[in-house]
């Protein structure tokens, strides 16, 4: 096994409800790792804005094409040979079908944490089109990711760098040169 050799992957994909700290984690990862940092919220159509910011949840239709278009993003990236990790909530199984569609090289991490937590921070932030009220919403339309999709799960309930820290460990991306393609197994 020590001589196997695993693609390190293009993107990396930071999934959870509103208010896991998606955006706070993905940036400081990529930051990190040398990679380039997308917020998946800017491929959201004015209208899913409009309609999220009155507090209406989005149906599997509105996202659709917010989520093939962070698609589209992904395959770009990848095909580029750059790297990218991507704040998306990504909360059901089918829409993470859609943003990873078979490919090896595309990872979930899966923040994980209590709704209580979630909503405490939730009533702490403030400028952010998602309101407090549509978390119950969200929770219920969460589909945890299962051992076939090969997500990182981390729990949100630790620092900002306790929690990159514990990402990169499970990657085992801690050794790996900033402009490495491929990495050894030990």
């Amino acid at each position: 096994m020590a001589d196997e050799l695993e693609e390190i992957p293009c993107a990396l994909v930071v999934m959870g409800v509103s208010g896991s700290g998606k955006s706070t984690i993905a940036q400081k990862l990529a930051e990190r790792l040398g990679w380039r940092y997308e917020d998946g919220d800017k491929f959201h159509s004015a209208s899913n804005v409009a309609k999220m910011r009155a507090g209406h949840p989005l149906t599997d239709e509105d996202r659709r094409p917010w989520l093939q278009a962070i698609a589209g993003e992904i395959d770009r990236v990848c095909k580029a040979g750059e790297r990218a990790v991507i704040a998306c909530s990504a909360l059901k199984h089918a829409y993470r079908d859609i943003l990873v569609h078979g490919r090896s090289d595309v990872r979930i991490i899966f923040l994980k944490g209590a709704q209580a937590l979630i909503a405490h921070r939730l009533t702490m932030r403030k400028g952010h089109f998602m309101p407090a009220g549509l978390l119950d919403s969200q929770f219920k339309t969460l589909e945890p990711p299962d051992q076939s999709e090969r997500p990182v799960t981390v729990s949100i309930d630790a620092s900002v760098e306790t929690i990159i820290d514990d990402i990169v460990r499970q990657l085992k991306l801690d050794h790996v040169d900033r402009g490495a393609t491929r990495r050894k197994l030990s």
